[in-house]
């Protein structure tokens, strides 16, 4: 008899099917153990040595694989493939080993890649010991984390009343976020302007060029800074006589496939085009690769979802190229498998990149088996997977020079042609984030050296530059990684952190940090600057991965940081709360009282409003910071923290603000506040007619809110293209619950991820497919009868989350429950306490609460009768029900 432990209960369930009778396969549900949430835990002063703790969840996990060990002889720990999952398996050995249950046992270790029958067979045929250089790569791992939060979060707590925790990586995200939003603060923006000209070929065909050379001198981006300047120029184009075509340029340009997914490029991909947090995804992709139910067999779907390699098996490459072959054509099959080779250290931990375990389970044979959100993410990974192993695109690009009156100016047109799709037929990767569109994908007509054009327009057009966005999560974690950064497995708990800690705040998906983490990021880079820099913490990475490799020993790593941090530690322990508050007033003055330069009238943002004479700053107090005036306690004016009169909060909008003239009608859009928030109006009304009006969506900050985003919202609704199955136009609008889509009668709310503005037609043809259908729910699950009135108890899909109905009474499932394996003892469970915190009494059965009603009406109909009588009534029907 064999005992295998893995992680998780459905990946068990998977696998037991694969396995024969001589083997047992239990769940540890993650780590059986862990560092207790004290001091101590960690101990440099005996070596870090560890004091390791089991909870009640997990004692009982232990429980039962040491009950299956004693009719065993050998113990499999069948983890996940990755330092996590060593450790995960190296916990339940030495747990077992200090309990004395594996005495005279075998124990071994196995690996796979993906849940399939294959691998399973694969790996059990290859067994292998403990690997303990990924094993103390992960104690170092959660040494250098431990230490460096209990020791350097009792230190903000004391000089920073308010602050919460801090982490070793996520302080450094949390940096990150605060640098770039100071970056946008300090931005000055500059005026430029462009002049293009819209021509007409000889056979009447338009095309728009731009302005490049005035004078026979090339124009540079802010050549012309003012609007005099740019119409000057314009004015020429406009009274010019001739234009001529003096070059034609014609190039072939080649653009190569992406390689398959790591685990950081599918959360930024399923961050972009599907609007998934990192979490979300991780979520999804996890039950993806532990298995479905296809067909009446358990399957693993996709490979493991953490890792950092980019390769694909030679069966992966073979069945791609054979699937590419017969569903595109030879064309689009290149002469030789493209290998690809990652970039990341020390990989060869991380194995294949994530792939379909069989590319011939195409998507569309599992629409009707996953759930909405897990189909789309197997599709892009699909489709990803497939198109790295396909022909290039090839385009036609064209660069045309106009001549302009014998040499007075130049002008030039650029543009492309897909000469031919290749990979780009299933797959192009969404645009980054700081990346902007260029005039290379625009069209033009065909046009030869010498050819003759007329003028049809001339425009010349204001622009600003603009400060570098907020990062988004596909941003942020694109960058972690670039940095050397933490790992991209643990980019999405650290996100979630920064956000449960109220740090970061995510609106119209853009991370803003708030005050609270500036001040905590503030606190950290002037007093403990070295722990949050990139280079460091990229460095500490690099020294986790050579312990993985068994290059370099994880004490002398934990020694090195600890004599360094310890003493650094100790120098703040005759730090003052006022020499903090003056870092911190001197650091964020400027975000908290910003000057308004070339403007000598504007008040002084740091004189107190009550007192007159005293200056405003930053103050501690025992629940966090907040504005205080100098002459405390003369003067006790207070303000929360923030920036006071720029329309950032509700609060600071006490009159309207004008954003612009209205493309359309050139009626003025203006931003308002009303009895039920902020909106924008359309003008001011005529005759009688009241002004059109749109809500802001809620989480967008008043002082977001630009000319080009109140531009978008005050047009709404807008087309959003038509439905593929029968034609009629979806639309995107904004009513009384939020945000929408509508397709004929039937509207579906967009999430908090989607953006009214932008959703486009794949998206929102799979929202309105979740829309709830007209007439009765369908369940998704039916669980069977109720033990007590024989009722069904069905599970649905609900608003938020499934949940189980029985009668009249709903309970959602426990958060990250699977509907797939929730069973009926679990829901009666469920629907008992739910009963219980409602006060709602149970039903003995379905007769019984017939019979009641039946008494009920009856004693309607009659006199009132003595209470003796009565009550000797409702007992013999209660009895004659039973």
């Amino acid at each position: 008899m064999n005992v295998v432990v893995v992680e998780s209960p459905a990946k068990a369930k998977t696998i037991n099917k694969y396995l024969g009778s001589d083997y047992e396969v239990l769940a540890s549900y993650g780590h059986i153990r862990d560092l207790p949430s004290k001091d101590g835990s960690v101990s440099p002063d005996h070596d870090f040595a560890m004091a390791w703790s089991v909870d009640g969840q997990s004692e009982k996990r232990i429980k039962d694989i040491i009950a299956a060990l004693k009719e065993a002889d050998t113990l499999i720990l069948a983890t996940d493939p990755d330092r996590e999952g060593e450790a995960i398996s190296w916990h339940i050995s030495e747990e077992l080993t200090r309990r004395k249950v594996l005495k005279d046992k075998n124990v071994q270790r196995v690996v796979f890649n993906e849940v399939t029958k294959k691998a399973i067979v694969d790996a059990f045929s290859q067994p292998r010991e403990l690997n303990m250089e990924l094993v103390e790569a992960y104690l170092a791992r959660r040494a250098l984390d431990y230490l460096f939060g209990f020791t350097l979060s009792p230190v903000l707590w004391r000089k920073l009343p308010g602050s919460k925790s801090a982490g070793r990586v996520q302080s450094v995200a949390l940096r990150m976020i605060c640098e770039r939003e100071s970056e946008i603060e300090k931005f000055k923006p500059q005026e430029y302007w462009s002049v293009e000209a819209k021509l007409q070929t000889e056979e009447d065909l338009s095309f728009t060029s731009r302005l490049t050379h005035l004078s026979g001198r090339k124009l540079d981006k802010f050549d012309l800074s003012n609007a005099a300047e740019a119409e000057k120029a314009a004015d020429l184009l406009r009274g010019a006589s001739s234009f001529g075509v003096t070059t034609v340029e014609r190039k072939k340009a080649k653009r190569n496939p992406y390689a398959p997914f790591t685990t950081s490029t599918l959360q930024q991909e399923a961050s972009r085009k599907l609007g998934f947090g990192a979490s979300r995804t991780m979520r999804l992709a996890q039950n993806l690769y532990e298995g479905m139910d296809i067909g009446g067999e358990t399957v693993g779907l996709i490979t493991y979802m953490r890792t950092d390699g980019v390769s694909l098996s030679g069966d992966a490459i073979a069945a791609s190229r054979n699937l590419i072959s017969k569903m595109y054509g030879k064309d689009y099959l290149p002469a030789n498998p493209r290998i690809y080779k990652s970039k990341a250290k020390n990989a060869q931990e991380a194995h294949e990149a994530v792939r379909p375990t069989d590319l011939s389970r195409l998507p569309r044979d599992l629409r009707g088996v996953l759930d909405q959100d897990s189909y789309r993410l197997y599709e892009l990974i699909w489709n990803r997977t497939m198109a790295s192993q396909m022909e290039a695109a090839v385009l036609d690009q064209v660069a045309v020079d106009i001549d302009v009156n014998q040499g007075e100016a130049t002008l030039r047109a650029n543009g492309s042609i897909m000469a031919f799709d290749g990979f780009m037929k299933i797959y192009q990767e969404s645009r980054d984030d700081s990346k902007k569109g260029d005039d290379q994908d625009r069209r033009l007509p065909r046009m030869s050296e010498g050819d003759t054009l007329r003028r049809e327009d001339v425009q010349a057009d204001q622009h600003f530059t603009q400060p570098p966005p907020r990062f988004s999560e596909a941003s942020l974690v694109k960058n972690l990684e670039e940095l050397g950064i933490g790992r991209p497995s643990t980019y999405a708990s650290i996100i979630q952190v920064l956000q449960d800690r109220s740090y970061v705040r995510l609106e119209s998906k853009r991370f803003i940090p708030e005050d609270r983490g500036r001040i905590v990021t503030t606190f950290l880079e002037n007093f403990f600057r070295r722990y949050v820099e990139y280079n460091f913490t990229a460095d500490l990475e690099n020294s986790l991965d050579d312990i993985s490799a068994g290059s370099l020993d994880w004490k002398e790593v934990l020694r090195e940081f600890w004599k360094a941090f310890d003493e650094k530690i100790s120098g703040t322990k005759d730090l003052t709360i006022t020499e903090v508050i003056e870092t911190l007033d001197e650091e964020l003055g400027l975000h908290f009282f910003p000057v308004e330069e070339n403007n000598p009238d504007a008040p002084n943002p740091r004189q107190c409003p009550t007192c007159g004479d005293g200056r405003l700053g930053i103050k501690l107090g025992r629940t966090g910071g907040f504005i205080g005036c100098s002459n405390y306690p003369e003067c006790r004016y207070t303000r929360p923290l923030g920036i006071a009169g720029e329309g950032g909060s509700e609060d600071d909008l006490h009159q309207p603000r004008e954003l612009g003239p209205d493309e359309t009608t050139g009626l003025m859009i203006s931003l308002r506040k009303g009895p039920y928030g902020i909106y924008l109006q359309l003008g001011e009304g005529e005759d009688g007619k009241k002004p059109k009006r749109v809500a802001v969506p809620k989480g967008v900050a008043p002082a977001d809110v630009s000319h080009e985003m109140a531009q978008g919202l005050i047009s709404l609704p807008r087309d959003v293209g038509p439905h593929p199955d029968d034609g009629v136009m979806i639309t995107a609008g904004i009513g009384r619950f939020g945000p929408f889509v509508k397709h004929g009668s039937t509207f579906k709310s967009l999430t908090k991820d989607d953006d009214v503005l932008f959703v486009g037609l794949n998206r929102a043809v799979a929202l309105l497919a979740e829309a709830p259908k007209r007439g009765a729910a369908t369940a998704l699950k039916s669980l069977g009868k109720h033990p007590e009135d024989e009722a069904e108890i069905n599970i649905y899909s609900g608003r938020y989350g499934p949940y189980v109905k029985w009668n009249k009474l709903n309970a959602s499932l426990p958060k990250g429950r699977e509907v797939d394996s929730f069973t009926l003892e679990e829901a009666v469970e469920l629907l008992a306490k739910q009963a219980e915190k409602k006060g709602v009494k149970k039903k003995a059965s379905a007769r019984k609460t017939a019979a009641k009603k039946t008494t009920t009406k009856k004693a309607a109909t009659k006199k009132a009768a003595p209470k003796k009588t009565a009550a000797k009534k409702t007992a013999t029907k209660d009895d004659g029900a039973e």
